[in-house]
């Protein structure tokens, strides 16, 4: 036989050997249903869990308005409160009545219209004072901004009517790029994709090998003339399939259930996402090859993968605000590179200066544990 004859002739040995590794690990995952659980019955839990759970949106706060002296100018602003989505407003005309109500958090903020405010308001020098409950700074902070713009839009009105507006004459005009609609679930929702992949990527497999160390099934495996690269496309590919159809349930419900937009192309949403998802996958085989236990296993995966990807990838936290050796910690995080990558296909589009670098380093991760796995099978060959 002729070299290319003899190569072609292992090709086709090696070819039948992955496909009867890919078929056996798929008849496993039929014949287990915690598979299926893991990876369909999980990301719907997930996505809609939190998705409808998380929320950094603050409405219908419930507020006090207390009108000293009731006059076309303070019904108005009044009303205007009232109207708005974000506020749950009391009409009191008391201080003392707007401060029970504080004490008792019946309301998270008051606001306060003096007696003079009508008049004050006709001169152009009214002020409104208003107080918040801080024991949670951040939605303080938030009910301010609300607060504020309610104020302006309310000033505003006056002006158009020809009136005076509230603390002079100051216009007030804002905008959000990228999240028109003001809406929390624009920026969790491409996160909360993240996290399922995650946890659903490196729980698919973090089992797989420890699982056939506890049977004994692998000693039967290594006697045959399988390779450790064989092996690992045979335990990936199955898991990686199932892993795109959770990919398919987040990416849908995150278009159509919470109408987050798509601004990116497609095929670069579906081609970052599956590397992600080979990086999961890697690293929980990783873990599972190198830990002969299915409870430690499973417990160093959670450890490793889901912890990080909650709290160092950018998914809740601003990474920019944490001091510079957790942001280097995050630096190692893939999840990291992900949020960034599905942040700006959703919401900003195909902006290449930011997908191309965090791509580069996905692919950076996925040789790193493939090629910390195949070593691991190797070694166990050995």
């Amino acid at each position: 036989m002729t070299d290319a004859e003899v190569f072609a002739a292992r090709s086709r040995a090696k070819l039948r050997r992955i496909w009867a590794l890919v078929r056996k690990e798929g008849l496993q995952v039929l014949r287990d249903p915690s598979s299926f659980a893991i990876g369909i019955v999980l990301p719907v839990i997930l996505i809609l869990l939190y998705g409808y759970g998380v929320s950094l949106d603050v409405r219908h706060v419930p507020v006090a308005i207390v009108v000293e002296a009731p006059s076309p100018d303070a019904t108005e602003l009044a009303a205007g409160f009232a109207l708005s989505p974000y506020f749950a407003v009391r009409t009191v005309t008391s201080e003392f009545d707007a401060r029970e109500l504080m004490l008792e958090r019946k309301v998270d903020g008051v606001i306060y219209l003096r007696e003079d405010f009508s008049r004050e308001s006709r001169l152009g020098s009214a002020s409104v004072q208003l107080v918040l409950h801080g024991t949670d700074a951040n939605r303080a902070r938030i009910m301010q901004g609300y607060a504020e713009g309610a104020l302006a839009a309310a000033a505003a009105t006056r002006n158009d009517a020809g009136g005076a507006a509230v603390g002079g004459p100051v216009n007030v005009e804002s905008r959000l790029w990228f999240n028109d609609a003001d809406d929390s679930h624009y920026f969790l929702v491409p996160g909360l994709i993240v996290l399922v992949m995650t946890l659903i990527g490196g729980t698919l497999t973090a089992m797989v090998m420890s699982r056939e160390w506890e049977r004994g099934t692998l000693e039967a495996l290594f006697v045959t003339p399988v390779q450790a690269d064989e092996i690992l496309v045979g335990k990936l590919l199955p898991y990686f399939l199932l892993g795109l159809v959770g990919l398919a349930i987040c990416v849908l419900a995150a278009r159509f259930l919470f109408v987050v937009p798509l601004r990116g192309s497609l095929w670069v949403l579906g081609l970052t996402s599956m590397l992600y998802l080979l990086v999961a996958l890697g690293m929980g085989l990783f873990i599972s090859s190198t830990l002969k236990s299915q409870f430690l296993a499973s417990q160093i995966t959670q450890l490793v993968t889901f912890l990080p990807a909650t709290m160092l990838s950018g998914f809740i936290y601003d990474l920019r605000s944490v001091p510079a050796f957790i942001r280097a910690i995050s630096d190692c995080v893939p999840a990291h590179y992900f949020v960034a990558l599905l942040q700006t296909v959703f919401l900003a589009g195909d902006v290449w200066s930011v997908i191309l670098p965090n791509t580069l380093m996905l692919g950076v991760f996925a040789a790193i544990f493939l090629g910390l796995t195949r070593h691991a099978i190797r070694k166990s060959l050995a």
